[in-house]
C-alpha cells in the first residue's frame, strides 16, 4: 500500500505504534547513518542480526 486517502472534515493528528519487523529494521539501521539530524529508532526486534549490526 503506497498511500491511504481519507476524506472527511477533520484534520488528522497523533501517533501510531507499529510493531517491529526484522527486514524493515535491517534496512533502517544503515539508512540512519546517512542523516546529520538526531534520530531515534524504537521498537526494533531483539534479534542477533540487529544486535551484531
Amino acid at each position: 500500500m503506497d498511500k491511504i486517502i481519507i476524506r472527511g472534515g477533520k484534520t488528522l493528528s497523533g501517533t501510531i505504534q507499529i510493531s517491529g519487523a526484522k527486514n524493515a529494521a535491517l534496512t533502517l539501521l544503515p539508512c540512519a547513518l546517512l542523516t546529520d539530524e538526531p534520530l531515534t529508532l524504537r521498537n526494533l526486534p531483539r534479534l542477533a542480526d540487529i544486535d551484531g549490526f
